[in-house]
């Protein structure tokens, strides 16, 4: 029952996200639904139609809509969108989160206490420019900001990480950019107990910091036990990544998981005092929220820790059969308090790992069970290891597009490790903290660091066994996940009926991976890209896209990204020309050289390179029907021509404002 509750609740969060529905909505509907579902109860017969269960699902789903609404709070009165944004106001700030910094700026979320004196809740990102010589700040300072908020820039190329919809997914939708001198700081601000954890967790990195660990080792063991991966080197994260051991540096389920059984296993003579269990799973739960508060309490922690105190309790009662309705509840509870983790990366492949590993692993300890220890050690590892992958693999191909073919090594040298790993660091930092830390043990935690990321460097640098750039969309990742499920009860059932399913699901996905590909053979477009200091056009005919780029050593990851969604197959780089003929219509693209067209009314123009031009007299002489910019042009340049097309009411597009741009072959 607590899984089909749990269901509707992550339904009615999808729809109360997606249609943005005000939450006196769903309140009052649940207002009339609970009495006629008590009303149901009373009347229903076991063998008519099932009244109480459509009107629980129906009031379960509300009380979703009706959460998120609360916690998005958009449609709500008071809130900071219904103010006049085009205008600077004093803002009141208060940071709840520290985000990874970049090379240009710091990022923060922060909460909103007021604005111009007036309450309006809500959160907004806040960025300052990068001062070495200044302090950052911490979670919890507060600040008073006059300012104007600006809307989160969406991808500006096709298929780029989209971070304007990942931020709305946290409820923030508008960004404050400044510097520090802009900002005062309001001393004294009230301590929250979020802010206290980081607090602490930046003491124990400080401690840590004057110990000789290693610049590699430290940024691991900050994310290994402290979560936080701000100083791990590019080159460590991308060893991890391509040996399928990311989820390692994250401090989620995997870790508090190696903690609870720890626990359990160290506190097994607590069993032996009256209500020897009770207390045992009371000393647990508060060892893991102690933990969380070490680790300072970020919403991955909160969350794994919320979910394996349920655990916890599920090993209390000693009931193997209630793990899926333990873990659901776990999932229902966090949804309920954060229904905004329903849409988090870490938080999907948490429970999908979970609930993979409680469903598939017993069934492949049943399939072979060897008698010699060390084989039967190995292949539970590895049981566990398959179980975990299944379970977050439609979800990894998904959002990452590529999948590590020897993950089962890296788990299977590491995660055995990871326990003692855990709990030699958990010992380092105790000691660290009360200047007790010996020499010997710090070289001997330096030097376990050291081999574990040896041994990832090596397997990811088996580049034949990393399988990448895979397609994979989201109707994808619905089958995938119905193929999985479908296989796994065959595998354990072996019937027509669930063959005939999974046979079934795999015709459908081969045929929607067919028709995809039938659709992109069809396809013609050209597409202007945004990128600094360079001009760049993709033109796509079936499955082959051309680069056509005045500078090919300049492109990033805009050719790639697109060639993985548009399931391209043939990938090349063109120099860039001059004119190019789009359908029926004209492009002619003005460079450096400033040579102008031989014809007269163009019907579109590309200014590059910031060309040394008289805009108006161009427009005069040749008339061209709309202008382009790209990100070749000095900025200074952009908002001169912006003006003149706007005197001569021609339409302008900036891929740096407006992004990308798709010519179209079709006639008008």
């Amino acid at each position: 029952m607590s899984i089909k509750l749990t269901l509707c609740v992550a339904l009615g969060i999808i729809i109360g996200f997606y249609l943005e529905v005000a939450p006196f909505l769903p309140l009052i509907a649940m207002l009339v639904l609970l009495p006629t579902t008590y009303w149901a109860i009373k009347k229903q017969r076991r063998e008519g139609f099932p009244y109480f269960e459509v009107l629980t699902s129906l009031t379960t789903i509300c009380l979703g809509v009706f959460v998120m609404g609360i916690s998005m709070n958009k449609s709500m009165s008071h809130h900071y969108n219904k103010l006049i944004l085009n205008k600077e106001k004093v803002w009141h700030l208060k940071v709840s989160d520290v985000l990874k910094p970049n090379a240009y700026s710091r990022r923060y979320i922060t909460r909103i206490i007021a604005a111009d004196d007036g309450v309006a809740p809500g959160k907004l990102l806040f960025s300052l420019s990068v001062d070495s010589t200044l302090k950052e700040l911490q979670v919890d300072d507060e600040f008073l900001i006059y300012a104007k908020p600006e809307s989160i820039r969406p991808p500006l190329n096709p298929y780029q990480f989209d971070y304007k919809a990942y931020l709305e997914k946290q409820g923030i939708q508008h960004q404050i950019r400044t510097n520090h001198a802009a900002i005062i700081k309001k001393q004294g601000a009230p301590k929250t107990l979020f802010g206290l954890a980081s607090n602490f967790r930046e003491h124990i990195i400080s401690k840590l910091g004057q110990k000789d660990f290693g610049a590699e080792e430290m940024g691991v063991i900050q994310a290994l036990l402290l979560g936080k991966r701000d100083d791990i080197s590019e080159s460590t994260y991308n060893n991890y990544k391509n040996a399928g051991a990311v989820h390692i540096l994250a401090v989620s389920g995997l870790h508090v998981g190696i903690i609870l059984l720890l626990l359990e296993f160290i506190l097994v003579p607590l069993e032996r005092l009256p209500k020897g269990k009770t207390i045992k799973l009371v000393v647990v739960v508060l060892l893991l929220w102690s933990y969380a508060f070490i680790a300072g309490l970020s919403p991955s922690i909160v969350r794994a820790v919320t979910m394996f105190s349920f655990v916890a309790y599920a090993l209390y009662l000693n009931r193997p059969t209630n793990s899926f309705n333990i873990i659901a509840l776990s999932m229902l509870f966090i949804l309920l308090v954060k229904p905004l983790f329903l849409f988090q990366l870490g938080f999907q492949m948490s429970y999908a790992a979970v609930f993979a590993i409680v469903w598939i692993y017993p069934k492949l300890q049943r399939f072979w069970f060897p008698d010699n220890l060390i084989i039967r050690k190995t292949w539970q590892l590895l049981s566990v290891s398959v179980a975990a992958q299944l379970g977050v693999l439609p979800i990894s191909l998904f959002y990452f597009h590529q999948f590590p073919a020897l993950f089962f090594i890296s788990n299977l040298l590491v995660i055995p490790f990871l326990g003692l790993i855990l709990g030699f660091g958990i010992l380092v930092i105790l000691l660290a903290l009360i200047d007790f830390l010996p020499q010997f043990l710090v070289d001997s935690f330096n030097w376990v660091i050291q081999l574990m990321n040896s041994v990832i460097g090596w397997v990811a640098q088996q580049e034949g066994f990393i399988i990448k750039n895979i397609s994979f969309d989201s109707v994808q990742l619905l089958l995938g996940y119905f193929i999985i499920i479908a296989m796994v009860v065959f595998l354990s059932k072996p019937k027509w009926k669930t063959a005939l399913v999974l046979f079934g699901g795999l015709i459908v996905f081969q045929s929607w991976i067919i028709w995809n590909q039938f659709q992109v053979n069809q396809k013609e477009v050209i597409i202007l890209a945004h990128r600094s200091r360079n001009t760049v056009l993709l033109h796509q005919l079936g499955d082959s896209l051309s680069m056509i780029t005045s500078d090919s050593t300049n492109i990033g990851n805009i050719g790639a990204d697109y060639a993985v969604a548009e399931r391209i197959q043939k990938l090349d780089t063109v120099q860039l020309k001059n004119s190019y003929q789009i359908g029926q219509k004209k492009l002619f693209v003005l460079d450096s050289l400033a040579i102008f067209p031989l014809e007269g009314h163009l019907d579109y123009l590309l200014l590059t390179q910031s060309t040394e031009i008289n805009l108006e007299r161009v427009l005069d002489s040749i008339e061209p029907k709309k202008i382009f910019a790209d990100g070749s042009n000095y900025p200074s340049l952009i908002k001169k021509w912006k003006q003149t097309c706007r005197q001569k009411e021609i339409p302008f597009h900036y891929t740096g404002e407006k992004g990308f741009y798709v010519f179209s072959f079709e006639k008008d």
